[in-house]
């Protein structure tokens, strides 16, 4: 058996990188409850990186005439 790997999480700074997002739209999305899931921990958000990835597997599309639902990924 193998050890699994430690979970990895993304903070909003991160995140924003990562997609090329200003960190206020990640606060906003989260307001309009669009966007991946995330955990709101004291003094911190974070996103779990399977969440992300599951985010952008499911915005994933071959055209921009199809259909989008804005929700979570959750």
């Amino acid at each position: 058996m193998q050890p699994e790997e430690p979970i990895r999480h993304l903070s909003q700074r991160e995140l924003a990188e990562r997609w090329d997002l200003c960190e206020n739209t990640l606060e906003r999305w989260r307001c309009q409850g669009i966007g991946p899931v995330f955990l709101r921990l004291p003094g911190c958000v974070r996103y779990r990186i399977e969440d992300v990835e599951a985010f952008e597997t499911k915005s994933l599309r071959k055209s921009t005439s199809e259909r989008y639902v804005v929700r979570g990924a959750a």
